[in-house]
């Protein structure tokens, strides 16, 4: 019987899933085998094949701590206000004024060696893409030639929407120091040939919580996929 706070992943879309474990081989620097998680059962058997696929002298230090310190340098040079001093509690509103976020954002990316991806557009903008989206589908019965031209249009507009999109869902620097932890895993390390391997399950976790939008409480081990 499964217990009431447990989730079977299983009725989550397989293609969500695996976009989640294309994040993990990203964020941890490793592939799947083609057949390797076919016999995968539960979360906890899923975490503990990439605990055991992650490579490196095991360090008991802390990733997110070293993501936080690594994000505090790069905030230095492309944040002025960041040079007073920044702390886990520093709102990112306070580092990014509006007027000036985009081009601070990218440069703070450039600093760290990868996308933070905190941007996107407003919401109604997003919300707008999904019903010209769905109705360019129902238009795909009466026209599919004027369907798949609204189709290609709207995606070009949404592309551009994000490519200078100003909002941000992340609200304070430890917010982002987790983001980048667990999405960016060997990069944001000191050492990226060391890995702490207490807290591997941990990252996954969260990535799985994050992007499948999840209760961490009833993401147990015992969460089924078959």
């Amino acid at each position: 019987m499964t217990s009431p706070t447990t989730i079977e992943l299983k009725n989550i879309d397989p293609e969500d899933v695996g976009d989640v474990l294309q994040r993990i081989e990203k964020s941890f620097g490793f592939k799947f085998g083609d057949t390797e998680l076919k016999d995968v059962k539960t979360f906890g058997e899923l975490c503990d094949i990439i605990t055991h696929k992650v490579r490196g002298d095991n360090s008991n230090d802390c990733t997110t701590q070293q993501a936080f310190y690594k994000l505090r340098t790069a905030l230095a040079v492309t944040a002025p206000p960041a040079k007073n001093g920044v702390t886990l509690d520093t709102t990112l509103e306070q580092l990014f004024p509006r007027q000036t976020r985009r081009r601070q954002v990218a440069s703070m990316d450039e600093q760290l060696g990868f996308k933070t991806g905190i941007l996107r557009p407003k919401s109604w903008v997003t919300l707008g893409f999904v019903l010209v989206f769905f109705a360019s589908l129902i238009g795909l019965y009466f026209s599919w030639q004027a369907g798949l031209a609204c189709i290609a249009v709207s995606i070009l507009i949404y592309k551009l929407t994000y490519k200078f999109g100003k909002e941000m869902d992340i609200i304070t620097v430890g917010e982002l120091s987790h983001k980048i932890a667990r999405e960016h895993y060997r990069k944001v390390r000191r050492n990226s040939a060391t890995m702490n391997r207490n807290e591997v399950a941990k990252k996954v976790k969260e990535l799985f919580i994050a992007d499948l939008d999840l209760e961490e409480e009833v993401l147990s081990r015992d969460a089924t996929f078959q």
